[in-house]
């Protein structure tokens, strides 16, 4: 361990055994809070690699809860957070857009951390249980065609890294990995990421993490979801290569919006918005999540371009399907636990 953290303190890369040596040592507590902080600033300070994110992402998978039986096309449109942007909570109402459109989704998430509602407070405030066993999580997503999965639940080893998580005062590694950690082995993703600086050495990570399919987004301003602001760029994997692109809102007919147009609140008032989306009420809000929801069908390939995912989207919320794989979701929660 004593050459692994001197080959990351001089600013080189580790290999994929090394990294994956460390984080056993950091999720099974043999390191000291101290140490732990010293290798995530090293790690920050040099640059982080696609084998680095991957090593720790597999070994947080290892040691999460298992969940056997789910679908084996699921997918997930987790994002990092972390940027700051106070929004509504797009992923997780784009979510239900997507498992309506017919694509089992995985949905992984946590409590907030650096907004005023993360995805687990605004389902906690739809009705939605949190607390949900593995044999469950995989008998909603059978039926209904979607579960949350808490991420606080999931992963019970990152109490190891908690204290320094709060405590370092800048983002590292584990700001990073949290999408890259889904208990189910899922075959698609979308993505969104602050750190649009590593988009293409994330979809590189998701492909050595066994998706076929996968991209990684950043919105305009830095937002880790694809927003009505400005550009957007996207890092597409598939066939082992990535693919950069970029797009703005006027190229895929869409009207532009500033960020203050879709800023959200506390639980309460997410949930509120969350709920005027699923009901196909006009405003910046339904317009965001059509494109958001529009690249989860094209990421998961269930159409041929990222336009004919939001009219995938759009006839989909209009059709009330969206909204009813919420109430689904609350109401099979109810008889199964």
């Amino acid at each position: 361990m004593k050459e692994i953290f001197e080959r990351v303190y001089d600013g080189n890369d580790l290999t994929k055994e090394e990294m994956l040596t460390l984080a056993e040592a950091i999720f099974s507590g043999q390191l000291t809070e101290t140490q732990i902080s010293a290798a995530l600033i090293a790690l920050k300070m040099k640059g982080i690699t696609s084998t680095e994110m991957a090593s720790i992402a597999q070994v947080m998978q290892k040691n999460a809860l298992t969940i056997e039986g789910a679908p084996v096309d699921a997918m997930d449109n987790c994002g990092t957070g972390g940027d700051q942007s106070n929004s509504f909570n797009v992923s997780t109402t784009a979510a239900f857009v997507l498992a309506a459109g017919g694509i089992p989704m995985a949905k992984h998430g946590n409590r907030s951390i650096s907004s005023n509602s993360g995805s687990a407070d605004v389902l906690e405030e739809l009705g939605v249980e949190l607390m949900t066993s593995p044999e469950k999580i995989s008998e909603l997503m059978n039926e209904i065609g979607i579960a949350f999965l808490f991420a606080q639940a999931m992963h019970p080893n990152m109490r190891y890294v908690s204290n320094v998580r709060k405590e370092l005062a800048t983002p590292t590694i584990l700001n990073l990995i949290g999408p890259l950690t889904n208990p189910v082995q899922l075959e698609t993703q979308l993505m969104g990421t602050f750190a649009g600086h590593l988009l293409k050495e994330t979809a590189e990570t998701l492909g050595k993490l066994g998706r076929k399919r996968a991209i990684v987004v950043q919105g305009a301003y830095g937002m880790d979801e694809a927003n009505l602001a400005g550009e957007t760029r996207i890092a597409l994997y598939e066939n082992g290569e990535v693919k950069e692109m970029n797009f703005t809102p006027q190229e895929l007919g869409l009207q532009e919006y500033p960020l203050q147009a879709i800023v959200g609140g506390d639980a309460k008032r997410n949930a509120e918005i969350l709920l005027s989306v699923l009901n196909n009420e006009p405003s910046p809000f339904l317009e965001t999540v059509l494109l958001n929801a529009g690249l989860g069908f094209y990421a998961n390939g269930k159409v041929a371009s990222v336009s004919e995912g939001i009219e995938e989207a759009r006839r989909v919320i209009a059709s009330g399907a969206a909204k009813e794989k919420l109430n689904q979701l609350v109401a099979k929660q109810k008889e199964v636990q």
